[in-house]
Parts: C-alpha cells; sequence; structure tokens
C-alpha cells in the first residue's frame, strides 16, 4: 500500500491534509446505503484524472492545473458541486478527449475547494457512486457527458465466503502497514474502524502501490466479492515484496550502517578539507575530468578513461582500491599520449654535438647521423634499437645524454642490472595492494614525451628469479613490429613505444638471451688506444674535474707527456674510469696545496707524479726479453679489453709427463695438448730429438695464476714456446701472436682483435702475428691505430715457426 503524496502541478493523485483542515468521518453502512438511494443526474461535467483513480466512498485531495479543470471546479463549486471523475489513458495528454478517457469512473462531490499560498488550487472530493459514459455532450469550456449508473452485484450479509474474505484483507492490510516504513501507523486505526465492507474493499484498492491501468480494472469489476479477490491478491503481492525486502534489509542492515557511519565520517572528513583550504574527491574527480579533455589521446583511450572515471565516482573513499584507482587515473592523465618533441634536423650540429662529448666511437656517431638523415627524409620512420657492446668505462652510457641532445630528445635512463622480477618490465596488475606500473611506463611519463632517448643500461645483466624472466618481457618493448603497442599489466591499454629510440649497453653479448639480441643492431664500441686516452683526458676529464674541485685550468697544468705517463704506468683498462679517478688524486694534490697556502708548481712532472700517485704499478704489461728459450708473448681478450700474456715452457727430467699451470680453462688445455701432439708427430721437421719426449716432463704456466684464463686463441703461442723450449732457440723480439691451432697445423682465425692489438701497442710490442683469415680485422680498424705495427699473416704453422724462431741459440742453452 502506498503512502498519500502531494503531487506537483498539472497531476492528480493523493494529498495529506493539512492539520487546520476539518477530519472527515469515514463512511458508515447508513452513509454507504444514504448514498446508494441517490439519484444520479443525466449529464455531468467530466474531470478526467491523470495519474489516479477515485474509488466510491474515498476522499482524496487533488491538485487542478489545467485550465478546463480550474474553470469545471469553480463552475461546479458553485452550483450543485457534483462532477464525473475518470482517469485519463494517456498521463501526458494536456487536452483529453472522449477517446482518451476511461468509459467507467466514480461520481465526485466536492467537498472543499482550496486557494494554495504558490496560486494552485486543491480540491477535496468524495467518490460516490460508479458511472460509464454514454455520450459526449460538448468539449468547451470543459467535458460535459451523459452518463448512467454502473450496478453492483454484492453479496448476502450471511455469505461466510465473502465474510472471510473482508477477515483477510484487514488482516492483511494492517500487516503491511505495520512492515511498511512508508505508510503512517494512523492508518491502521482507520482501517480498523471501517464498518462497510464495500468502503473497506474501495478504500484499500485506492492506496494499493500499484498502476493507474491496474486500479481502473479493479474500478471496472462489478461483482464485489470478485473485486474484493482480486484487491486481496494485490495485497498478497504487495506484502510478499515487504517480506522479501525485510529480509534483504535485515542482512545488509549492519553492512548499511558500517556504510551510513562511514558517509558522515567522509562528510565531516569533505567539510574539514574544505574548511582547511583542499578540496574535496568530487573536486578531485571533476579536475580529472576537465584535464582529461585537453589530453591528445584516442578515442578508445577517452572512453576508457571516461569509464574508470566513473569507475571512482561510485566509489568510497575509505575502501583499499580507491587509492589505487586514483594512482591510474593519475597515471593515464600524466602519459604523453601522442605528445612528441621536435627532432632537430641539422645534422651538422647533431655531429659537432657527439664530437664535443666523445672522443672517438666513430661507428656509433655514424650511425645516429644516418637514422638523423632518414628521419629528415621520412618523418614516420621508426626508431632504431642500438646495443652498445664493449668493456667498461669507454662512455656506453654517457653517449645516451648526447644521443639525445644531438636529437633535440628527452632523455632517461635505466639500469637494468640484477633485475629479476618481470613486474618491474610489465607492471603489476591492479588488484594487488600497491600495483604501480613497469618502469617503462614509469620512465616514459617521467620523460614527458613519447618519443625520448632510452637508455636500457647494462642488459646483458638482466636476472632470472622466482618471479619470471625479465629478458622474455623485454622482447617486447624492444621488437619494433610490437612496440608500437605495449601492453603493461597496470595500465592495461597499449602504449606506442615505436617512436622511443631505445638504447641499450653491454659488456657481454654471450649473457643476453638470443632472441633479445636478434631485435637489437649490435654496435661494438672498443676500447681506447693510449693516444685516444691522453686526448680524452686533456679534453674532457681534466677540465671536468676541476670543476668539480673549484679549480681552473691556471691552478694545475698536465701537459700530454705527463698524461701518458699516468695512462701506461697506473691504469691498465679499455675504458677511462681508472684514469678520471687518478687525474682527480692530481687534482685533489693541487687543492690541498691551495688550501693550505703551500708553494707548488701548477705545471705538473714526472716526480709530481710519482709522489702523488707512488710507483708505477703496472709496468708488467711491457713486454719481457727473449734470452729465455719457451717463453712467448699471447695476446688474450678480456671483458675489460685487450691484454697480452707470457706462456712459459720448461724442461725437467722425466718420463714425458705435460703439466699445465696458471688456472687454466679447458679449451686452453686442449690447446697446449694439441701443440705438444704436433711437435711430437712432426718432430723430424723441426730438429727436435724425438728421444727427448721420453726423458723429460713438459710444464706449461701462464702467469697471473689468480686470474681465470681459456679460449683457443694462445694455441700458435703455446706451439711456438715448445717449440722453442726444444730447440732451445731464440723467439723473434718485439713479437706477440694470437691464433688457435689444428694437429694439422693450421693456423684459425680468432676474435677480439682491436682490443688485442691495442694491448700490443701498450705493452710496446713491434710485430704481430695473426691468421690470414683475420686480415679483414685489421682493415676495419683506422690506419692510426696500427702506426708503428708489423703484421704477420700466416695459414700454417710451419709460417709461424719460420717467422718466430731465430737461428740463435738462448743464453745457457740446454742439451738436450
Amino acid at each position: 500500500m502506498s503512502k498519500s503524496k502531494l503531487t506537483t502541478l498539472d497531476s492528480l493523485s493523493f494529498q495529506e491534509l493539512n492539520e487546520d483542515a476539518e477530519l472527515i468521518p469515514l463512511m458508515t453502512p447508513e452513509d454507504e446505503d444514504a448514498m446508494a438511494k441517490e439519484d444520479l443526474p443525466d449529464t455531468l461535467p467530466i474531470l478526467p484524472l491523470r495519474n489516479t483513480v477515485l474509488f466510491p466512498g474515498v476522499v482524496i485531495p487533488i491538485t487542478v492545473g489545467r485550465d478546463k479543470s480550474i474553470k469545471l471546479i469553480n463552475d461546479t463549486n458553485k452550483g450543485s458541486k457534483v462532477i464525473g471523475v475518470v482517469s485519463q489513458k494517456e498521463e501526458s495528454n494536456e487536452n483529453p478527449d472522449m477517446k482518451d478517457i476511461h468509459p467507467i469512473g466514480t461520481v465526485a462531490q466536492i467537498l472543499r475547494l482550496l486557494k494554495m499560498p504558490d496560486g494552485n488550487t486543491t480540491v477535496i472530493i468524495q467518490g460516490k457512486k460508479r458511472f460509464e459514459v454514454s455520450e459526449l455532450v460538448t468539449t468547451e469550456p470543459y467535458l460535459t457527458a451523459r452518463i448512467k449508473e454502473v450496478a453492483e452485484a454484492r453479496p448476502a450479509d450471511d455469505n461466510k465466503e465473502f465474510r472471510a474474505i473482508i477477515d483477510s484483507i484487514k488482516e492483511m492490510a494492517l500487516e503491511i502497514i505495520k512492515d511498511s516504513p512508508n505508510i503512517p501507523s494512523d492508518a491502521a486505526f482507520a482501517i480498523k474502524n471501517i464498518e462497510s465492507n464495500s468502503f473497506l474493499i474501495n478504500f484499500v484498492s485506492s492506496n494499493l502501490n500499484i498502476s493507474v491501468e491496474e486500479k481502473q480494472k479493479l474500478l471496472e469489476i462489478n461483482d464485489l466479492k470478485e473485486r474484493a479477490l482480486e484487491t486481496l491478491r494485490y495485497m498478497n503481492l504487495e506484502l510478499q515484496k515487504l517480506t522479501l525486502r525485510m529480509d534483504i534489509q535485515s542482512k545488509v542492515e549492519s553492512d548499511i550502517n558500517k556504510q551510513q557511519r562511514e558517509y558522515f565520517l567522509q562528510q565531516q572528513m569533505k567539510t574539514i578539507q574544505e574548511e582547511l583550504g583542499g578540496s574535496s574527491h568530487e573536486a578531485e574527480i571533476e579536475e580529472m575530468r576537465a584535464r582529461g579533455k585537453t589530453k591528445k589521446w584516442s578515442k578508445e583511450v577517452a572512453e576508457h578513461f571516461e569509464k574508470e572515471l566513473l569507475k571512482i565516482q561510485r566509489m568510497n573513499p575509505q575502501v583499499a582500491e580507491f587509492s589505487i584507482q586514483r594512482n591510474y587515473l593519475d597515471l593515464l592523465l600524466e602519459l604523453p599520449w601522442n605528445e612528441f618533441s621536435e627532432d632537430q634536423f641539422d645534422l651538422k650540429r647533431a655531429r659537432d654535438i657527439l664530437d664535443r662529448d666523445h672522443y672517438g666511437l666513430d661507428d656509433v656517431k655514424k650511425r645516429i647521423i644516418e637514422y638523423l638523415a632518414v628521419l629528415k627524409l621520412r618523418n614516420d620512420m621508426k626508431s632504431p634499437i642500438l646495443c652498445l657492446y664493449g668493456p667498461p668505462g669507454v662512455g656506453k652510457t654517457s653517449l645516451g645524454k648526447s644521443i639525445a641532445e644531438a636529437l633535440g630528445r628527452k632523455y632517461v635512463r635505466m639500469s637494468l642490472g640484477g633485475l629479476r622480477d618481470e613486474a618491474e618490465i610489465r607492471g603489476h596488475r591492479k588488484t594487488y595492494i600497491g600495483a604501480m606500473p613497469g618502469r617503462i611506463v614509469q620512465n616514459i611519463k617521467k620523460a614527458k614525451t613519447s618519443n625520448p632517448v632510452f637508455v636500457l643500461d647494462e642488459i646483458d645483466k638482466l636476472s632470472v628469479g622466482s618471479q619470471g624472466d625479465p629478458s622474455s618481457a623485454m622482447l617486447e618493448v624492444l621488437d619494433p613490429e610490437q612496440n608500437a603497442s605495449f601492453y603493461d599489466n597496470f595500465l592495461e591499454l597499449g602504449y606506442d613505444l615505436s617512436k622511443v629510440m631505445f638504447i641499450a649497453t653491454s659488456n657481454s653479448l654471450s649473457s643476453i638471451q638470443p632472441a633479445l639480441l636478434d631485435r637489437m643492431e649490435i654496435i661494438n664500441v672498443s676500447g681506447y688506444t693510449i693516444e685516444e686516452k691522453v686526448e680524452i683526458a686533456k679534453r674532457h676529464l681534466l677540465p671536468k674535474q676541476l670543476k668539480e674541485h673549484g679549480l681552473t685550468s691556471k691552478d694545475l697544468k698536465i701537459g700530454k707527456p705527463q698524461l701518458e705517463k699516468i695512462v701506461e704506468g697506473y691504469t691498465r683498462e679499455s675504458g677511462v674510469r681508472s684514469l678520471e679517478k687518478k687525474i682527480a688524486q692530481m687534482v685533489r694534490y693541487a687543492a690541498m696545496k691551495i688550501a693550505m697556502e703551500e708553494e707548488y708548481e701548477p705545471k705538473i712532472s714526472n716526480e709530481v707524479i710519482i709522489e702523488v700517485l707512488g710507483a708505477p704499478k703496472l709496468e708488467r704489461d711491457k713486454y719481457e726479453n727473449n734470452e729465455v728459450a719457451g717463453v712467448v708473448t699471447g695476446l688474450a681478450w678480456t671483458r675489460v679489453g685487450g691484454d697480452i700474456l707470457f706462456i712459459e715452457s720448461a724442461l725437467s727430467k722425466g718420463k714425458g709427463q705435460l703439466t699445465m699451470t696458471g688456472n687454466l680453462g679447458k679449451v686452453m688445455k686442449e690447446s697446449a695438448t694439441i701443440a705438444l701432439e704436433f711437435v711430437k708427430s712432426n718432430a723430424s721437421q723441426l730438429g727436435v730429438d724425438p728421444s727427448v719426449f721420453e726423458k723429460y716432463n713438459i710444464h706449461i704456466h701462464v702467469p697471473e695464476g689468480a686470474t681465470p684464463k681459456d679460449g683457443p686463441s694462445a694455441g700458435i703461442t703455446m706451439l711456438t714456446s715448445l717449440v722453442s723450449l726444444f730447440t732451445q732457440r731464440k723467439v723473434k723480439k718485439s713479437l706477440a701472436m694470437t691464433g688457435e691451432i689444428t694437429l694439422r697445423g693450421k693456423v684459425l682465425p680468432v676474435g677480439g682483435i682491436k682490443e688485442k692489438i691495442l694491448a700490443a701497442k701498450r705493452a710496446r710490442i713491434k710485430e704481430i702475428m695473426l691468421c690470414e683469415d683475420n686480415r679483414r680485422d685489421i682493415e676495419e680498424i683506422k690506419p692510426e691505430y696500427l702506426k708503428g705495427l708489423t703484421f704477420h699473416y700466416v695459414k700454417d704453422m710451419s709460417e709461424v715457426l719460420e717467422v718466430a724462431i731465430t737461428k740463435q741459440k738462448v743464453k745457457n742453452a740446454k742439451k738436450l
């Protein structure tokens, strides 16, 4: 059953009487008999009601809004006060005629006419009898029609079934009033005091919470018993709904109370925030919506943003998901969707910047200028993915900054060393508390453009942990065919990385996953020569350290010979990190003298270098003499660049056993075995007595036993060492060699040629022996690196020994 409500203008419905209104008594059986005996007029003015149905005996207030209805009420109130009330078929119809109203209505008497303060007219009417419209008489100034009474079939007073129905209606009505929070408890008093059965049915029907159409159908039922049963059916349905609603309410009551409490607290917090000058959550959301309209994102992203914004509006700010959702929306707004920095297409300027910041590294510079040239011709080109591979300290990482400046782009760097969690790359799903986007997306947000120069530092040091394989996650990032729609688990949208210029750095290619290596363009950044290091120190390192220590070029001057002494005597590296530390030490020496006001010579001499840095520590890198048989200089590649190593061999009385020391790897030991077997099988050609192999034990040693050594490139060096030992002849002076050998005596090519040549130059080597197939590696090296070196290209060991072994016997040669 519905609570009576005052409807808006132009609506006709229930309305509670105000406190000053006189009470209208409930209808008694006597009143009902008197009403039944009244005769109906032939014609009546017809008042159409929009949204209710008037039942006989029931009193309702209506607000009259239409001009015709006001005219009708005013005219009738001055006369008979009797009108015909019918309900409209369509509520929205402003000017209904005969076909727009229901034919069955109720004769009503105007009880009171009220002029409301807002200018509206409210009339209180009471239903009398049902009637049927026979014929329309007039339409102006309002509807009038001929009517006829509709007879009502009533059961006998002693009808037990009818009385049981009436009792059920009363009981159910009282139960509905009790359970429904919208019906005042005074209604129960009214129900208990209704004596007339027909009025009870009409009163309950009028207040049922059902549609106008359903009420009209009830009004049109002529049999009172049948109408009572139909009313009871509707009441039963309403009671079931109420019971179900109460069950649901009882289940969620505690939750609702908690939510209400949180709501009130939240409102208090909102008020406090506003008093303190802060902004409420609603204001933040509206600010986000305004910011979203300024973004250059696609239609898909805009729709997703709006959907997520609606989601946060429905959230309670106190739940954990609220902060995650707000962080997510902040990320969407802060990412530079389709925002790109403008590239600088001045190729000469770009070249000057690269040359200014880095000495050498011509391959890298050439590749950057090529990319810039193509980009100038075709603006939508995908960025290359470069991998700068080389030893530490050669400027791979710092090169990224110079490239960014040359291109006019933002620079971001991400260190991958020790990274073992895939989520660091792809991000966490939003379902987790504390979820964050991956570092790729975070750095793009930090760059504020979608086309920065992105340095992936130490990509060879990615680890595999229990949280997944980050190197596999990098496959999508570094694939030009896939990264146009990079999927971050937190972002849940594809982000375009195709315009980002990725530059990876690596010290070793062996530890990089093959599929990842295949996606990158490898550029070898080899070590520097002594001359290059001196030039780098003079141009970059010394001015940088002077500036960092608050000195000027007048306070300290280091000449090229002194810089060369520092490079050769105190550093042993392919890069310049150790060199920078030694220069910083020299600068601190000058700073200390100035601070203590002591006299010193700004131009540094060799003696001052020894005083500050101590005695030279790395003279062992120098070439040793050839006075001892079996000692040969080899060339090796290490992670820090090239190096020279000495192969030593010695004979002792025994039974021909071969011993190898010096922390050698399996491959290097195999090279020594192959060398010895070659000497044994070719003893007569080499001038060696075969009986020696049974009388003497052979010991091969490679100094610096603490350093692990492996690889096949010392093969020809070991063979030369053994031939020198067995023949007791000198090895050619200032000669170094590298190459792999076979049992047949063939010489095979090896790698790391440039680094080995730089090591040879540092050690003052004059001649280098290589495999013929390594000639192409030499041709790719700048001529200035090769200055002062003589190369011997060989194909088999006979050529090696012809060049390497002299005719001269060593001093104090053994007689074998």
